[in-house]
């Protein structure tokens, strides 16, 4: 059998020329392209030195390149399809801002903008002003400071307000969330010393009273977020902390974590403590994250007694925790939609997507059913069963934990005997699509819950390209 008869490559000119080369040196300029043109054929060159070849033409490396440059342009964060069930997917960015806060970044973005100058005055300003008169406003707090998430707003209270003093917890309260936060580890960071009362089921009044002295700086609330104590428990009202902690001069601090400012069973939803109630039951300072159940931007908030708060904003880490103009600003837009509740559930995506009814979802299944199975079929074909299912949706980034959402979406089972590989490889497809799929494998299914999914045109015309050369 004869061999291929060894071509000699192209030179990079000769591939520059190529209408493919110049188009991919008019998107990601000459330079970047002849680069990725020499790499490949350097890479070719070597591999000749093994022996002939077929020969290669100009256009192969020009192909090639630009493959090179569409991959090193695509950007890392990227948007993704939530259909993992989890609606404040900490992973996946939690809550999806309201279209107003969206056009209040891009307005902050476009140019400058009085983010510390007072235009009434001329002098400067105080970029918490922003949101303090919409927090006050809402909440009947006495004054605000925000941070960059409710992590540093629990530490900023504690190094501000009982650093080198004890701070009182209850042992059920030790929280570790995502990412290894550790209350005890936070304390520790920011010079506070913890002391533990109680245990882990069971804590009473008479565990803080006995724990007060001299030394200390706080009493602590501090919200489980991502777990529930049940069985032979007890835990102290707020209202008798509160009122403990006035008798002794001791502040009281009550970290919601989550935080939300209405209720939730207005909407069917299991009702959680507001930042309102929090602060009607007493507490000097409450801390609440932005991006949960509030449904806006990451931030962290320190609402209550306007003596604490400035000492907060005071503090020399307060400007290591700020926030930008672009979080000031959806933050600022977000906040406003809390003044009509009437229209909040059409207006807040959070809200909307907890809304969800499960018949709702299901006539969304039967619509997406068919793209799906056609797009499996492509995939992969006779290899997949496709169903619409009822199924479960949970809150997420540690809201109401034990709660579930009765929802609908869609079911792809392998046919083949072992189907964890086929699951594996199906799950890594959509992940590797233009906007990538991220669903969850439970039971021997591959399942997509639609409760995040609004945008159904988009989603089917992803899925065109599964099986195909990944984008």
């Amino acid at each position: 059998m004869n061999k291929p008869i060894r071509s000699p490559l192209p030179s990079v000119d000769e591939v520059l020329r190529h209408e493919v080369a110049l188009a991919a040196a008019a998107r990601f300029g000459r330079t970047a392209t002849a680069a990725r043109v020499r790499q490949h054929l350097d890479a070719a060159r070597a591999a000749f030195a093994d022996g002939p070849v077929a020969p290669v033409d100009a256009a192969a490396f020009a192909w090639a390149a630009t493959r090179t440059l569409e991959e090193a342009d695509r950007p890392s964060l990227r948007p993704v399809h939530n259909l993992t069930g989890t609606v404040l997917h900490t992973n996946l960015g939690r809550a999806v801002l309201p279209e107003a806060a969206v056009e209040a970044v891009i307005s902050a973005m476009r140019g400058a903008a009085n983010l510390e100058y007072d235009l009434a005055t001329g002098g400067r300003g105080e970029r918490d002003d922003h949101v303090r008169g919409l927090i006050r406003e809402l909440t009947g707090a006495e004054d605000v400071a925000l941070v960059n998430n409710n992590a540093a707003a629990v530490m900023l209270v504690l190094a501000a307000l009982s650093k080198g003093k004890d701070t009182l917890v209850s042992r059920g309260e030790l929280i570790e969330i995502g990412g290894s936060f550790r209350m005890p580890a936070i304390m520790a960071s920011a010079g506070a010393k913890l002391v533990e009362v109680g245990t882990t089921n069971r804590t009473h009044l008479a565990d803080y009273a006995d724990a007060i002295g001299p030394r200390t700086g706080l009493l602590m609330r501090v919200h489980t977020s991502n777990y529930i104590v049940q069985g032979f428990t007890k835990a102290v009202p707020e209202r008798e902390l509160a009122a403990l902690a006035r008798a002794r001069g001791v502040p009281f601090v009550d970290d919601l974590g989550s935080g939300t400012l209405v209720d939730l069973s207005r909407w069917g939803l299991r009702r959680e403590r507001t930042v309102q109630d929090a602060l009607r039951d007493g507490a000097d300072l409450v801390t609440f994250s932005g991006d949960k159940l509030l449904g806006g931007p990451q931030a962290g908030f320190i609402a209550g007694r306007r003596d604490l708060v400035a000492r907060c904003a005071k503090h020399p880490a307060k400007r290591a925790m700020r926030l930008d103009k672009l979080r000031l600003a959806a933050l600022e837009a977000t906040l406003r939609l809390y003044r009509d509740p009437d229209r909040l559930a059409d207006k807040l995506p959070t809200l909307r997507f907890f809304t969800r009814t499960r018949d709702d979802l299901r006539r969304a299944a039967g619509r997406l059913a068919p793209a799906l199975h056609t797009a499996l079929e492509r995939f992969a074909p006779g290899a997949w069963r496709v169903e619409a299912v009822d199924c479960a949706s949970q809150i997420g980034s540690g809201a109401l934990p034990l709660d579930t959402l009765p929802s609908a979406g869609l079911a792809c089972a392998p046919l083949a005997k072992r189907p964890g590989k086929a699951l594996d490889a199906l799950a890594a497809a959509l992940r590797a699509l233009p906007i990538p799929v991220i669903g969850r494998i439970s039971e021997d299914r591959l399942l997509l819950d639609l409760r995040c999914l609004e945008d159904e045109e988009t989603f089917v015309a992803g899925l065109q390209a599964l099986g195909g050369e990944p984008r």
